[in-house]
């Protein structure tokens, strides 16, 4: 299986090291289907507004919802976020070389989000690479059923991955 999950411990670093891979392996040629997030920190309160660009080339979806200052809770907005899967689950029938899930989050963890188009890419043979954080991290040795890899957040790391399973040979080493 070819799976691997990473996380950095700094608030937006792992949203940033995909984002940045994404990039450069678009750059190189590779197909790759998924999204990407960015966070962008809204001014006077702990919230941020969360979008995802759907790749390869967008739509940029806001997956997060305003639900005041006060609140504390999930600010997903799911709808949004079943937009994205739909879009990704369509791009990923076309063809492509890797998938990249921005997080295998809470969604995922209860069996949606999304999780089947992680599944999809699976059997097809396409490599997935998902951001992950500590909350979600038992259900996605669950899903990966222990054959998941966990990558160190760097950028080495992730292309070294992509390097060793043959995702256009050392295509990205050379970025």
């Amino acid at each position: 299986m070819k799976l691997a999950a990473v996380h950095a411990p700094e608030p937006g670093a792992t949203n940033r090291l995909l984002a940045d891979l994404a990039d450069r392996a678009m750059a190189r040629g590779l197909r790759l289907c998924g999204t990407v997030q960015t966070n962008t920190p809204l001014e006077g309160t702990h919230h941020c507004d969360m979008d995802v660009m759907v790749l390869p080339a967008g739509p940029v979806l806001r997956i997060s919802q305003s639900l005041g200052r006060a609140s504390r809770g999930c600010r997903l907005n799911p709808h949004v976020l079943e937009t994205a899967v739909r879009q990704t689950q369509q791009r990923l029938v076309q063809g492509a070389d890797l998938l990249i899930v921005n997080k295998f989050g809470k969604h995922e963890a209860e069996g949606r989000g999304f999780r089947e188009v992680i599944a999809e890419a699976l059997a097809a043979d396409i490599p997935v690479l998902v951001g992950l954080n500590g909350l979600n991290e038992a259900a996605f040795d669950a899903f990966s059923d222990g054959l998941g890899v966990r990558l160190a957040p760097t950028r080495a790391a992730l292309y070294d991955w992509i390097d060793a399973i043959a995702v256009t040979p050392k295509l990205v080493r050379a970025i």
